[in-house]
């Protein structure tokens, strides 16, 4: 059996969950996301928590059980608590703001770079920092991910958009003559 699927995804105060036909929808005190269902698997609300079994033992039965288990516990988490990820712009003249809906950025071209934020995500700028949030974990990964694939991080200088813990692996440069 699966060992995430098998464990209850706890209901915290304030979100409600519903099972409908085809999607599961939770509403929570920062906002209201659905999740599709599976045929494979059932869903079962009880005693403030959902519990996620499987129907049979088939092959499409056990990949699901664990992965749906997952994807309602993401969305319990993002409508509670909401997700982030932070990126830091490293480099001489790397800027960013956030101007309404989009995030202006200097990255080194001989324009300004501008990301248009999709519906549901926001940003905040602390210095060098930008800080991506919403209640979609997936929406949330895919914006900073989009928005670092701008201008990665190199090699030598460490110039370019990082996640926040991430690590760059410094190359040595070229080696003058002797």
């Amino acid at each position: 059996m699966s060992r995430i699927g098998k464990l209850p995804i706890a209901i915290p105060g304030g979100v409600e969950v519903k099972v409908l036909d085809a999607a599961i929808e939770v509403k929570g005190p920062k906002g209201t996301i659905t999740t599709p269902r599976h045929e494979a698997v059932e869903y079962k609300v009880e005693g403030g928590q959902v519990v996620i079994t499987r129907k049979d033992d088939s092959k499409v039965s056990r990949s699901q059980h664990g992965l749906r288990r997952a994807l309602l516990a993401n969305c319990v988490d993002g409508v509670s608590k909401g997700w982030s990820k932070v990126l830091e712009f490293n480099g001489v003249g790397y800027r960013v703001a956030v101007k309404g809906e989009a995030v202006e950025m200097s990255l080194g071209f001989s324009h300004p770079v501008i990301f248009q934020l999709p519906q549901g995500i926001t940003a905040n700028v602390e210095g060098n920092k930008l800080t991506i949030s919403g209640i979609d974990k997936a929406k949330v990964g895919e914006v900073a991910a989009s928005i670092r694939r701008l201008r990665k991080p190199e090699p030598y200088k460490g110039k370019g958009i990082k996640y926040e813990n991430e690590q760059i692996r410094r190359k040595a440069g070229k080696s003058g003559k002797k």
